[in-house]
């Protein structure tokens, strides 16, 4: 079992926080090889800032669009290419942003299923879900899904493992509320080749001290035993 990606966003309640990037030694000394953020709750320059300090400290970089509209979903990708990003996640309008990110070396993982409000809450039933991830999979350009599993409201360990089935040739992301053991273990055991935690690590949410090394360090505990028990 190859174990998924951990990808720590340094976001809580869909924003970044303002400390982002003064918090990035903590996160990569902790282990971590993969960093993201939105473009929400910093302005430009205070991304600018946190995108050198991310790329400096040798870590993989990812914005994570979580735009209501079109017009501010593309403003959102056009910050994630002048940051120089390696990895946008998530936003729905996929013609438009495959026509910008056209000649970028950035990996683009939209959102399957329809997509509401903010926190952002993936709608429709399990097999419009399943559907849509086949149909972006299939597309030229996209190279992997932001799946939001927990912000669904069925049966989130099947629609993980049926996405993951689904899109066999393209990897997974799980994104959004991953704030306990459990379901962090679902989502490796599911399939995905990658999952978030943002802010269950800034609230303290795992059975460790909570400052953030120990919120990491926890994840990377449960993540490691999980990989060990499918050995």
């Amino acid at each position: 079992m190859i174990p998924p990606d951990f990808i720590f966003m340094l976001t809580r309640h869909d924003r970044t926080v303002e400390n982002a990037a003064d918090l990035v030694e903590t996160v990569r000394t902790a282990g971590v090889r993969h960093i993201g953020f939105k473009d929400i709750g910093l302005p430009f320059a205070g991304l600018q800032v946190l995108a050198r300090a991310i790329r400096q400290a040798g870590a993989r970089m990812s914005l994570e669009v979580v735009s209501r509209d079109r017009e501010s979903e593309l403003r959102s990708v056009r910050a994630g290419i002048a940051l120089g990003v390696d990895y946008l996640l998530g936003g729905t309008h996929v013609d438009d942003v495959l026509r910008l990110l056209n000649g970028t070396a950035i990996r683009y993982y939209p959102f399957p299923g329809r997509i509401n409000g903010h926190p952002s809450v993936l709608e429709g039933t399990e097999a419009e879900i399943v559907r849509s991830a086949a149909a972006l999979a299939a597309r030229p350009g996209v190279h992997g899904l932001d799946l939001l599993a927990y912000r669904f409201a069925g049966d989130v360990p099947a629609l993980m493992r049926r996405v993951c089935r689904a899109v066999a040739d393209k990897p997974v992301i799980v994104a959004g509320s991953l704030d306990r053991a459990e379901r962090i273990r679902a989502a490796a055991l599911a399939g995905a080749a990658g999952f978030t935690v943002g802010t269950a690590a800034f609230d303290g949410a795992f059975p460790a001290s909570a400052d953030l090394a120990g919120q990491i360090g926890c994840i990377q505990t449960i993540l490691s035993t999980t990989i060990l028990s499918k050995a």
